[in-house]
């Protein structure tokens, strides 16, 4: 009878601590719901290396490497690289406005991109390479106009900035082995950025613009 009551005691504590586990997953499911999340989308060449720049920022919550702006619904890798899609690769970013700002995020976008080029980006030719900004609501288009006008007439760039600013239509997520490439495949990453001319290219404006 004692053994049939403790193991009732304890049945009854466990089913209590599990509830107690639970609702505080769901509060902290609830409070992260609660945040007014929202989203930005850039293309800027190959997506593996305009997700790890976004990724280190602050305020970021999620990168998701993609495909947009095309005519073909759910595309493939292959499709898109054959360039007759329309789409280009990009990355959907979604960001904590409270923490960090749509223009933070173009601030880093034009570092990591060639904003005179709009035939491709470095090594990677073709329309799917295109450079382009994605907005999401007035005040990014807004935004991203006037960080775009800024830019051009500061003059770090001799040839004008022909970034397209779209409105943006539906996103389709690439394949798994796509997302967060820098992380699974670090080395490959690492040559591909530097052997494509895209590194050098950063780093020698970078270089230019904190000597100004």
């Amino acid at each position: 009878m004692k053994r049939t009551a403790l193991l009732l005691v304890f049945a009854l504590l466990a089913a209590s601590s599990f509830a107690a586990h639970v609702f505080a997953q769901d509060a902290g499911k609830a409070d992260a719901g609660d945040k007014k999340y929202e989203t930005a989308t850039f293309a800027g060449g190959c997506f593996w290396c305009i997700e790890p720049p976004f990724d280190k920022m602050d305020g970021v919550v999620d990168t998701i490497a993609g495909y947009t702006g095309g005519t073909v619904k759910n595309p493939t890798y292959q499709q898109v690289s054959s360039g007759t899609t329309g789409h280009a690769e990009a990355v959907e970013i979604i960001f904590d406005p409270e923490v960090v700002s749509y223009d933070q995020l173009l601030d880093v976008y034009w570092l990591n991109i060639d904003p005179t080029d709009a035939g491709g980006q470095f090594a990677d030719r073709g329309s799917q390479y295109r450079p382009e900004i994605f907005y999401h609501s007035e005040a990014q288009k807004k935004a991203a106009e006037a960080s775009k006008k800024r830019l051009d007439e500061s003059g770090k760039f001799k040839d004008p900035i022909v970034v397209k600013i779209t409105e943006a239509t539906e996103f389709y997520p690439a394949e798994e082995y796509h997302q967060s490439y820098y992380k699974k495949n670090e080395l490959k990453y690492k040559m591909y950025k530097y052997g494509s001319g895209r590194q050098s290219f950063i780093d020698k404006h970078s270089e230019e613009e904190s000597s100004d």
